[in-house]
């Protein structure tokens, strides 16, 4: 491969990509100028599928879907102005979605590296979007799990409400394997290869950065759910994901967009007009607050010493699960905060292995949670209010207030914030927009409240 010069690049090529039906792979192809092809492969198991008649374009329809967001991970290396499809034709309700994912995907991205994206990525429109039809899929919900408490939260609910599910993950996380194992339901592992020249062109000095990986594998599930005939995908992103971090000049910078109501509800809708009528894509704890979902997680102990938030476990080129809980990280300090108004404190502790907030070194890390002197992290964590929230609900519990980091927000932070800022209930409340099934959603609605 000669040198990357991202500055000399002009154009960058969604190339081509197709689906074998007899071996479950998707490839995925893409080039700048006339440069190297860099194909990115995803793997569906349980092939050989038989695919045909409306569900073998429908199936067309979420690759090309896919195609297109995923080649977010290979744009970004150069972001050059042009923008080409090789292959195939798109109408302008795909374009206008697919550019929304780039412009506020990209959010934290541009913002760190310093670029304007804003217009920058536009898409050849040809032709006129068909209605998608009815393709009689069967009920059924492939459930995405990460690891952590949301997505269990979820697949408890939908095992309650007597949703069949099948437990769905990307990639070769072992913590993920341990903790969709644990569910004992069915399981769905799919497999996902980042073209190898990628991380080549980051060496040479490539654009690089956070992409809204939530699109991706939401583009990845609905592609799978087709495949497999069946008729849900679901995914566990609570209200508070849709707000992001206040920067000073700068203004909203969401690093978790793409799990956001926003994302949610355009994508999901395209897929429902221009994909598959009758394929619901919705995240199960829309209405909720990160509270609110810690509170639904602690009423079960079934998952202590199996869940992780812990980013630091998570990564692209492989993990080190030796602690679930590195004890340093946003999530870590987040998920801690979160969960301890509503379990016993023996019980947080012994899941982490410590107490974190007995711990005058985290003092930084929580105050930028509590929007204390600083922004919140680009992590996704829950918003100010709910991490101001829970810590005044400690401030006044016998068993946490002299806990080094609580006695401090009582003493420093706790008298600049107004009193009614600093209920929890309000915060606990189940409401707001989302997509779930009506049905499904009354059935839910009162296990999520009691």
């Amino acid at each position: 491969m000669t040198a990357f010069d991202k500055n000399q690049v002009s154009r960058f090529r969604f190339v081509r990509c197709d689906f074998a039906a007899d071996t479950g792979v998707a490839r995925l192809v893409y080039a700048f100028d006339d440069g190297p092809e860099m194909t990115e492969t995803v793997t569906v198991p349980g092939a050989p599928f038989q695919l045909e008649g409306e569900r073998a374009a429908a199936v067309q329809r979420a690759l090309q879907l896919l195609h297109l967001i995923a080649g977010v991970s290979y744009y970004k290396a150069a972001v050059p102005a042009q923008v080409s499809i090789d292959s195939y034709a798109i109408d302008a309700a795909t374009a206008a979605l697919v550019e929304t994912v780039y412009l506020n995907g990209l959010g934290e991205f541009a913002y760190r590296n310093g670029l304007n994206l804003r217009g920058r990525f536009t898409l050849p429109v040809q032709g006129q979007a068909a209605s998608a039809p009815v393709l009689g899929l069967r009920e059924h919900a492939l459930v995405a799990i990460g690891g952590g408490k949301d997505s269990l939260v979820s697949i408890e609910a939908l095992r309650h409400a007597g949703v069949a599910e099948t437990v769905t993950w990307i990639g070769g996380s072992q913590l993920i394997r341990a903790c969709a194992d644990r569910t004992g339901l069915p399981t769905l592992n799919i497999g996902r290869t980042l073209a190898p020249e990628l991380f080549e062109l980051n060496r040479q000095g490539a654009w690089n950065g956070h992409i809204p990986v939530t699109a991706v594998n939401s583009a990845i599930m609905v592609l799978a759910a087709l495949v497999q005939g069946v008729d849900q995908v679901v995914f566990s992103n609570e209200r508070s994901a849709s707000y992001g971090s206040q920067i000073a000049g700068t203004g909203e910078v969401n690093h978790q967009w793409s799990k956001g109501w926003a994302f949610e509800q355009a994508f999901g809708e395209h897929v429902q007009q221009h994909v598959a009528a009758d394929l619901h894509y919705y995240s199960l704890l829309r209405p909720l607050s990160e509270l609110a979902v810690a509170r639904q997680f602690a009423r079960t102990d079934y998952y202590d010493a199996h869940f992780s938030s812990c980013n630091r476990n998570f990564h692209i080129l492989g993990e080190r699960p030796v602690n679930r809980w590195c004890g340093v990280c946003p999530k870590c300090h987040f998920v801690f905060l979160a969960l301890a108004p509503f379990m016993p404190k023996t019980r947080l502790v012994r899941i982490f292995g410590r107490n974190l907030l007995d711990d005058s070194e985290q003092a930084g890390g929580y105050d930028a949670l509590l929007e204390f002197g600083d922004h919140k992290p680009f992590e996704c964590v829950g918003e100010g209010k709910e991490s101001r929230a829970a810590m005044a609900t400690l401030a006044a519990r016998a068993d946490w207030k002299e806990d080094v980091l609580v006695k401090r927000f009582a003493s420093l932070i706790q008298p600049t914030l107004a009193a009614d800022e600093l209920q929890i209930e309000p915060l606990l409340v189940i409401d707001g927009e989302h997509r779930i099934p009506a049905a499904l959603w009354e059935r839910l609605r009162a296990n999520f409240a009691a």
